[in-house]
């Protein structure tokens, strides 16, 4: 009896430790339960927690998890400037600037901008001298830089974004065509500084900040230029939000852990923009703007624009009826125009000469991938991996989310549900059916409790032996609390930090042969406000101020719109039970009926004041330091949190991207990352977030995919059937259909959501094999597509109203490759070839494969093969000497208006396998493996009709 006493005591310290069920709080208090024999009392406070089990007679005490207090993640009540009615008006209070000493170069012009009066000191401290310069930089990028004139130990705060952090676009060449740019610079002191961009080839004024002050102090600057009627801008990014952006929208840049709140700024800034305007063009050419291009009578000509605002600091871009104003909270004015003209060629602009071309991905990652969080062991997810077996339906890549972590520690998993031992057999069987495994990582880390020796962990102390995390202003380390606890966080700013990075993960892969990483958490988010460990970690490990899904309080009863219309017994059971819920969490927690008055920050001449900057963000969160690093945080180069806090995201997969080369030597590494920023397209992919199972949650993930087209992260998906709340059949019917055309496609849920795996339903899975079918079938072209991206700046997904303003499923004049739709993308790639080709109004098409071997870094050898069709002939021919073997099966031709009287493959006849359909005018002509044996494109053919 007396082990069966201690089993029970052990049973329930552990459900305490592992599931929070019972939270402690910051004043003392008790509490008491019975159940089965088992009594309970518990004894609290803000320095222990003390519980004592009486079962079957005989007591014991044990440790029960202390849950971090809400009220510690929860800042100043600060309100937003834009809707502050007593803010400050710096365009009627500043006095401007005045531009002289103008220095005429071979690419531009540099100048002097002087206060133009008075320090208006609205949200800092006015800087009496800035400077200037502009820069024609390459046929079609136009730089215009405006910054603190002097930079030195007096006035370091002005911080400049550094190019080892961000890529800073350079001079180009200054060759004929630089100058032949089709942009141009002026400006005016009239009556203080502005200036004008134009395009020449039109006139047309893209960018004007004419009588408009510019601002500029030490933590505020802001400057105002004017748009058309019914502008149409996209991008700046990152958010939940139509495509168009509208003209009366305030976008936010400052990187937050938010569960995908529409309108509301999220996990990564974009501070980058494509403005398209619309002409009618008379009889002599001449161009006219048209705010409201929709008559079928007009005859319409569109030019588009970039604009890159290279700057990482907080910022806001508050869109107007007839202006665009920006305004940020710190670092220089560093404008890059892009002539285009037109969307692709903006984007290639952007891509190539700012931030970067985007990774190429290995084959497998355009796979199918299925995660959740909630897989509770390796047991579990061979179930999983076999019942997609079972259902024919294929399976890349299996993901874990972080049920597999020991106590959600960063590179470790739990010796009971995920032992390293069965991890072996089971990845090992992955392996062998080319199939591959996915782990989160986490961007905080663990820091052990001092006074528990059995709580060590080796991944924190070897970075602290390696000093490599933030600090706080004393020196002391910055100590914040995510999923395990109290934790700490790596300073990029540290070279040793990827050092160590890179040892624990390949430390990790020693035992875990994972094919790539999902790095999350990486805005970077803490669950309270400033250094709340320190002093605190007797207490480690805490559990968050909230509860998990699933745990008491929090159990999930949410379903898509309009669910009770085909379910509504499970639906009125559901809305009673979440009723339930709410009111019982509201007698709990009954609201609080006093009112906090607002808090505002006041200007200290020459100091700033990074926590509660005296300008407020429209931050979804709150105050800056709100559920996020503290921006006092301090870097090893002196450098706060408050100046980089956008770019943690981007350095960490910076340091994952070197982690895996390291891991994977010659192999692209495969990354999803969460929080990003202009550029980490070179490292990685992205996924939406933490969406919910909503219609209109579905429908956002086109102009989310489409808007970090944009921002050069083609690889782009989105937590199929939704991540919080229950999906239902109907719902992830569709959804599962429409990520099959996402180049990143996964699946992905909320702890104790039901099951939202395609097989759970059967309409879901025979609507996803099919859609699956087809994604596979077009697998070669997906590739192709993202080869022009990584080396063109092309993208992959594409708004049609830019591609065409009619639908169409196959463009005319477009030739697809296609390979079979088998289980793995393996087994796909090896086989055998077909082409779809749909002609256009002259009878012509062309296409490109492009072939490798699907995983290295660097190729020894590549294919590249051209697809033309002419006068009724389809010319095939490549460059390269990559060995593809994949013989051709078949060619579809669409659009042939006359069926031929013979077809020939090399002059010779073909005398079976032609197939002509008279009323869908498609020619398809089959059995073509025997004359291609040696492979599809080992040599040059033409196939003709006539």
């Amino acid at each position: 009896m007396a082990s069966s006493s201690l089993m029970w005591a052990k049973a329930f310290m552990y459900s305490s430790l592992a599931f929070g069920l019972v939270h402690g709080q910051t004043s003392a208090q008790t509490s008491s339960s019975q159940a089965d024999g088992l009594s309970t009392h518990m004894t609290t406070s803000a320095s222990a927690t003390v519980g004592t089990a009486t079962v079957n007679g005989s007591p014991t005490t044990y440790s029960v998890q202390f849950t971090v207090p809400a009220s510690a993640d929860e800042g100043p009540n600060e309100l937003p400037n834009i809707y502050d009615p007593q803010a400050k008006n710096a365009q009627l209070l500043c006095p401007g600037y005045t531009a002289s000493n103008a220095v005429r170069n071979e690419f531009g012009f540099s100048a002097t901008l002087k206060l133009a009066g008075k320090p208006c000191n609205v949200y800092g401290t006015d800087i009496e001298t800035l400077s200037l310069t502009v820069d024609v930089q390459t046929a079609h990028r136009l730089a215009v830089n405006i910054m603190p004139a002097y930079i030195g130990s007096s006035n370091h705060s002005e911080y400049i974004l550094p190019a080892e952090l961000v890529h800073l676009p350079v001079q180009g060449v200054a060759d004929a065509a630089t100058q032949d740019i089709d942009l141009q610079f002026s400006w005016s002191n009239d009556p203080t500084f502005s200036f004008t961009v134009l395009r020449k080839s039109t006139g047309d004024v893209l960018f004007s900040t004419k009588d408009t002050i510019l601002v500029y102090e030490n933590q505020f600057w802001e400057f105002v230029t004017a748009l058309p009627d019914n502008y149409n801008l996209y991008g700046m990014g990152e958010r939940i939000h139509g495509f168009r952006l509208g003209n009366n929208f305030t976008t936010t840049f400052w990187a937050a852990d938010a569960g995908d709140p529409v309108d509301g700024n999220i996990y990564g800034n974009h501070p980058f923009y494509l403005d398209t305007r619309y002409y009618e063009q008379d009889a002599s050419g001449n161009l006219t703007y048209v705010a409201n291009a929709t008559s079928s009578e007009g005859n319409y000509v569109s030019h588009s624009h970039g604009v890159y605002l290279r700057n990482a600091h907080g910022m806001e871009a508050i869109m107007n009826p007839s202006n665009l104003t920006w305004r940020g909270i710190g670092g220089a004015i560093e404008l890059y125009f892009f002539d285009g003209p037109t969307q692709p060629e903006v984007t290639k602009q952007y891509l190539i000469g700012a931030v970067g071309l985007p990774a190429m991905q290995q084959y497998f990652t355009f796979g199918y991938h299925q995660c959740r969080w909630g897989y509770k062991n390796w047991t579990m997810m061979e179930d999983v991996v076999r019942t997609f077996r079972e259902f024919d339906i294929p399976l890349e890549n299996i993901w874990t989310d972080i049920d597999y972590m020991f106590q959600y520690r960063d590179f470790t998993n739990d010796p009971n549900t995920f032992s390293y031992e069965q991890a072996a057999t089971f990845l090992a069987n992955l392996t062998a059916n080319h199939q591959h495994y996915i782990p989160i990582v986490d961007s905080a880390i663990y820091i052990p409790n001092p006074n528990n020796a059995s709580d060590n962990y080796s991944v924190y102390t070897n970075g602290h032996e390696m000093d490599v995390f933030l600090k706080n202003p004393d020196g002391s380390e910055y100590i914040g609390s995510v999923w395990p606890g109290y934790t700490v966080y790596p300073d990029w700013h540290n070279g040793k930090a990827f050092t160590w990075w890179t040892e624990s993960m390949a430390g990790w892969h020693d035992k875990v042969n994972f094919s790539g990483i999902w790095i999350d958490m990486s805005e970077v988010s803490s669950f309270c406000v400033g250094s709340c460990g320190s002093g605190n970690l007797s207490l480690n490990p805490v559990h968050p101020f909230f509860s998990l899904p699933g745990e008491t309080g929090a159990i999930v009863f949410d379903y898509p719109e309009d669910f009770n219309i085909t379910n509504s017994t499970e639906a009125a059971a559901a809305s009673s039970s979440s009723a339930a819920q709410s009111a019982s969490a509201a007698s709990a927690n009954p609201p609080s009926t006093a009112t906090t008055p607002y808090y505002r920050s006041s200007v200290t001449p020459n100091a700033r004041n990074v926590i509660d900057p005296p300008y407020v963000l429209n931050n979804v969160n709150g105050a800056l330091g709100v559920h996020a690093v503290s921006p006092n945080a301090t870097h090893v180069d002196g450098t706060q949190e408050y100046d980089v806090h956008n770019l943690f995201g981007h350095q960490i997969l910076n340091a994952t991207y070197q982690a895996l080369l390291s891991i994977f030597p010659g192999k692209r590494p495969f990354i999803i990352g969460r929080s990003t920023f202009a550029g980490s397209g070179i490292w990685a992919g992205h996924w939406g977030g933490d969406n919910a199972s909503k219609w209109y949650y579905m429908y956002f993930s086109i102009p989310q995919a489409l808007n970090f087209g944009l921002f050069g992260i083609p690889m782009f998906g989105v937590d199929t059937c939704g991540f919080n709340g229950n999906s239902d059949e109907e719902l992830c019917n569709r959804w599962m259909q429409l990520s099959a055309f996402f180049p990143f496609y996964r699946n992905h849920n909320v702890l104790s959501a039901i099951s939202q795996e395609p097989y759970v339903w059967a309409s879901v899975a025979a609507a996803t094999k099919s859609a699956i079918s087809i994604r596979y079938s077009l697998l070669p072209y997906m590739y192709t597509l993202f080869y022009y991206a990584h080396t063109t700046g092309s993208t992959v997904m594409r708004a049609l109203s830019w591609e065409c303003h009619i639908p169409v499923f196959v463009r005319g004049g477009s030739i697809l490759p296609q390979q079979e739709a088998l289980y793995t993308t393996f087994e796909s790639r090896n086989s055998s070839w077909s082409l779809l080709a749909a002609l256009d109004m002259e009878d012509s098409a062309t296409g490109t494969v492009y072939i490798d071997d699907g995983e290295s870094l660097v190729q020894k050898s590549t294919l590249l093969v051209d697809l033309t069709i002419s006068e009724n002939s389809l010319y095939a021919s490549a460059r390269g000497v990559y060995p593809d073997t994949n013989p051709l099966a078949n060619v579809t031709v669409m659009g042939v208006m006359a069926e031929p009287s013979s077809v020939t493959l090399n002059g010779v006849k073909i005398s079976s396998g032609v197939a002509y359909n008279s009323t869908s005018k498609c020619l398809k002509v089959t059995g073509l493996g025997s004359a291609t044996s040696a492979g599809a494109w080992a040599g040059d053919w033409t196939l003709s009709w006539a």
